[in-house]
């Protein structure tokens, strides 16, 4: 039996990690302390009536602790495990997608710049990151319409005989086909590059000098064209919300709410430019909002480097270790404070905003669903509100391309991370009710092994045939208690219509057109349905792609796959000419003429 008291007085006040245990050696949470007699011997004192702390505390089977020389190496210790085994009453960041670049790709003579997500090892330079992909996006269509910057891709360019609709709307130079010169071209991508590197300042220079030289040669045409860009330019500088003098690199971090509510806001500043704000909402059952913030830095700095400065809006006692940790990872100086003046101040102030809102949005999101999901469960007679849902579709043309897609929402809205495809094989085509066998039984075999948690309520989109056959499927995978539900279409086919079968009722239930839990079947009937279609439309172009090409005498896998990727498609291939066709390795002329054949019948 653990006795907290006795653990507590053979505890050093030195620095160092402490992991709690429950019952079966589970790891509950991870804490680091610079006293960990001090620290340890807060949760059990008869003060803290926290009802987080008592649960945990309730919990406690065991403690260990790990000394350290230092409250650095504590903080990268704590780390670690955090990242290592997830506790559940810890912060943890569970969106671990990486952040979005732009990349320069500098190995063509007239190169491009591209929306990137990835590792950066690629040959080229990565400007960034930006907070989303929105940002990255916005960007480029800036820079293009200043600069009228290529965006195709390679194979693209390299095929064209005449200007795309990108230059006849004045968003390219077109320089395959040799509308700018090369010196021209690159003197445009300079000034776009000067412009990711916050060196906008010196572009208006050069832009003013070029044109005043333009009306001096008495190119009045192209002076007006430079004068145009330049304007644009300063608009977009004056959109600007907050620019800073130096060209700094930071990032900004805010955090509100309380334990297990909190918004975290994070706003890029790259070469003085506001490149916008991600808001996170990280799972923190007990920490306090400066141990909450902490914890989320070191681990937002587990995929992304530290830029020179970090501001922080609250204060933190472990800034000084942060800075340590974040500086020897970096190589370079890191400064990590909380500001009190001048313009870091109203940078902390636009990110503690933005996470206001984030979080008033989140409370207010939540709210709806809390509404439909009570809705929802009396209409369908349940004993509490689900807390997940699944829902199944089917998607195919004529038979062909047969795809199944199962979304999973939960209490907050949907859970994109979860959802699953399966492309569905070995049934007749058009036979829905075995692709929707076949679907259930792959899913529900993960369930099984443990793999996937069991949902409270299974949405089917059908009838109560679709319901039949979907029951006999999970009563053979012991599942035959789950509450199952089919989702038929109204007589007219419209939204609001909608019946539900459940199975083992005896009629269908039709919810209210514009109640609750009708807008909530429908979203994720139609989300279920998106996700198959799309599915479905990618399979049927790749099968499209390929079922054209193999009917060709002479033409295997590794031809196709090249012609495809020179030419840059279908579309490519069909309209390149005989002598197009033979410049693809393993293309001779009599292969050409066979191809051009098939893919022009009569010509």
């Amino acid at each position: 039996m653990f006795d907290p008291k006795e653990f507590i007085a053979s505890l050093p006040r030195r620095p160092g990690v402490y992991r709690m245990f429950g019952a079966a050696r589970e790891l509950l949470y991870v804490g680091k302390a610079r006293s960990l007699k001090d620290r340890v011997g807060t949760y059990f004192a008869a003060g803290n009536v926290h009802p987080k702390v008592q649960a945990l505390t309730a919990q406690i089977d065991a403690i260990e602790v790990t000394v350290t020389n230092s409250e650095t190496e504590a903080l990268l210790l704590e780390y670690n495990l955090i990242k290592a085994h997830k506790p559940r009453f810890n912060v943890v960041l569970r969106d671990d997608k990486s952040f979005p670049y732009i990349q320069l790709c500098v190995e063509h003579e007239f190169p491009r710049l591209m929306f990137y997500r990835g590792a950066r090892s690629g040959a080229g330079r990565y400007f960034g990151p930006f907070p989303n992909a929105g940002a990255v996006r916005d960007t480029l269509n800036q820079l293009q319409k200043l600069f009228r910057i290529r965006n195709c891709r390679d194979s693209f360019f390299a095929n064209r005989s005449r200007p795309c609709l990108q230059h006849q709307i004045g968003r390219c130079s077109a320089p395959c086909v040799g509308l700018i010169t090369r010196e021209g071209y690159a003197q445009d991508m300079a000034a776009a590059v000067k412009v990711l590197e916050g060196r906008s300042d010196e572009v208006n220079a050069e832009l003013q000098g070029r044109m005043e030289e333009a009306g001096e040669r008495l190119q009045f045409e192209l002076a007006a064209r430079i004068r145009d860009q330049l304007a644009a330019l300063k608009r977009i500088q004056a959109q600007q919300v907050v620019t800073a003098e130096g060209h700094r690199d930071v990032d900004v971090f805010a955090i509100v709410g309380e334990a297990g509510e909190y918004a975290v806001s994070v706003m890029l500043v790259r070469g003085g430019r506001n490149l916008g704000t991600t808001s996170y909402f990280p799972r923190a059952a007990l920490a306090e909002a400066g141990e909450a913030l902490a914890s989320f830095v070191m681990q937002y700095y587990a995929s992304a480097e530290a830029p020179a400065q970090v501001l922080l809006g609250t204060p933190l006692e472990e800034a000084a270790s942060l800075a340590e940790l974040l500086s020897s990872r970096t190589g370079r100086a890191v400064e990590v404070r909380h500001p009190l003046r001048g313009l870091a101040v109203r940078w902390v102030e636009l990110t503690r905003e933005n996470a206001v809102q984030a979080l008033r949005m989140r409370f207010a999101q939540r709210q709806g669903m809390e509404e439909m999901l009570l809705d929802l469960s009396e209409v369908l007679d349940l004993p509490e509100p689900p807390a997940r849902m699944e829902c199944f579709d089917i998607s195919h043309t004529g038979g062909e391309g047969t795809v199944a897609s199962c979304v999973v929402f939960g209490p907050e809205g949907p859970l994109k991370k979860e959802y699953r495809r399966f492309n569905i094989s070995g049934v007749t085509a058009g036979d829905d009710y075995a692709a929707l066998r076949q679907a259930l039984a792959r899913r529900y075999k993960h369930v099984r092994q443990g793999e996937v948690p069991a949902p409270d309520l299974l949405l089917i989109d059908g009838g109560a045939g679709q319901i039949s056959q979907v029951h006999a499927v999970l009563a053979e995978l012991g599942y035959g208690d789950l509450t199952l539900v089919g989702v038929a279409k109204g007589p007219d086919r419209r939204p609001g219509q909608e019946r539900l079968f459940v199975h083992g009722a005896a009629a269908p239930v039709t919810p209210a057109g514009h109640s609750p839990a009708a807008r909530l079947i429908q979203r994720i009937r139609d989300e279920a349905h998106r996700f198959a279609i799309s599915g479905h439309r990618r399979k049927r172009a790749r099968r499209y792609n390929e079922s054209v090409l193999e009917v060709v005498p002479g033409l295997g896998p590794a031809k196709r796959r090249a012609l495809l990727k020179h030419f840059g498609g279908l579309q490519g291939v069909m309209r390149a000419g005989v002598a197009d066709l033979t410049q693809v390795a393993g293309i001779g002329a009599t292969l050409a003429r066979s191809l051009y054949d098939h893919l022009h019948p009569g010509s």
